[in-house]
């Protein structure tokens, strides 16, 4: 690549005025298809690149977008649904030639230090925030310098005039719970995630809606969480099988985490699904992968990150639009990891039947 091309190099080979490869550069209406197709061809060929540090100064814009993590990165990391977020949202990035800032922070303090940075030092243009939680500091401060910004979850507060992409996770929550009360299961316990997030209380809420409408007692001793990883999976695991009447089938709000309980499961000496049928979400790779294979709820996280990116940057470039919601639909991958109890009970009422004979 031949670094020291200039604006003048292309309009010497394109046969233009070094204004028009300028106007070219931003797609000034005043140029027609055809010069804009001649000079970009020139560009290709030559090896130009547009000098993106000359482009901020001139247009205040960076071109990046900031990213904003949950505060356990590490754990976010490991998860593949947070892979597959970033993915989709490289992928509407690349498409509009923005580039990305990460968050690296492990504390709420040091991520919202970052924020700051990020907001002040007019290091990005604006930022997807990657969660929605109670007391929460990023959001508000957004809000309060008026700087752009999507969150990928419902807001807290404000949801009127906050851009944001989310699923309707009461209503699935409420389905995947209903899936298995279709299969027979009668106790059905609930693992979810820190509930000071928003989706892991939409998500027990529609669990507790399906019991109700079921008329499923429910149990508070069956509802449970997991914040770390292996260590609370293994307590979990041992609190539910201590209840006097354990659990047939739980619900678990992230694949990950579903694996997890999956492990320490089989290391009880469970035989899955035959004695605990399994729910995840996400339909991460994980969920393909686990043995038995993973029901999930597939939330498109891809879809997720692609339409929080697109959102932003429309914002960005049409900064009085009405700020917009987006639901991306939810369906339920049926794989190995639940097991019918309905064919138990069928089969009980049959031998009865002949008992009786």
């Amino acid at each position: 690549m031949n670094v020291s091309v200039t604006i003048k190099d292309v309009a010497r080979e394109a046969k233009v005025a070094p204004s028009t490869v300028s106007r070219v550069i931003s797609d000034s209406p005043r140029i027609s298809e055809q010069t804009k197709r001649k000079v970009r061809k020139v560009m290709e060929e030559l090896g130009y690149h547009i000098n993106y540090n000359g482009r901020v100064l001139v247009n205040q814009s960076t071109q990046t977008i900031g990213i904003v993590t949950k505060v356990s990165s590490v754990h976010s990391f490991d998860n593949p649904f947070f892979s597959e977020l970033l993915r989709g949202i490289s992928d509407a990035c690349h498409e509009e030639d923005y580039s990305i800032y990460l968050t690296t922070g492990n504390t709420e303090e040091a991520i919202f230090k970052e924020v700051v940075k990020m907001v002040q030092g007019k290091r990005v243009d604006g930022v997807i925030v990657l969660y929605s939680r109670q007391d929460d500091k990023v959001v508000p401060y957004l809000r309060e310098c008026n700087f752009p910004f999507v969150m990928i979850g419902k807001p807290v507060g404000q949801a009127s005039e906050t851009m944001y992409v989310d699923n309707d996770n009461v209503l699935a929550s409420k389905e995947v719970t209903e899936y298995l009360m279709n299969l027979g299961h009668e106790r059905i316990g609930f693992i979810g995630g820190d509930y000071h997030f928003e989706v892991a209380r939409d998500r027990l809420e529609g669990y507790r809606q399906a019991l109700a409408n079921g008329n499923l007692k429910e149990d508070k001793d069956l509802q449970k969480n997991i914040q770390t990883g292996f260590a609370d999976a293994e307590q979990v695991v041992e609190e539910l099988l201590d209840v006097k009447d354990p659990p047939t089938g739980l619900v678990i709000t992230d694949d990950y985490n579903a694996l997890t309980v999956m492990r320490s499961l089989t290391e009880h000496g469970l035989q899955l699904p035959e004695d605990m049928s399994i729910v995840g979400f996400n339909n991460t790779m994980i969920a393909r992968l686990s043995n038995p294979a993973l029901t999930t709820v597939d939330t498109q996280s891809f879809q997720l990150g692609h339409e929080s990116a697109r959102n932003l940057i429309d914002l960005l470039n049409r900064p009085d639009m009405i700020k917009k919601s987006v639901i991306i639909p939810t369906v339920i991958v049926e794989r190995d990891s639940c097991y019918s109890r309905n064919a138990e009970t069928d089969k009980g009422h049959e031998e009865r039947k002949e008992g009786e004979k």
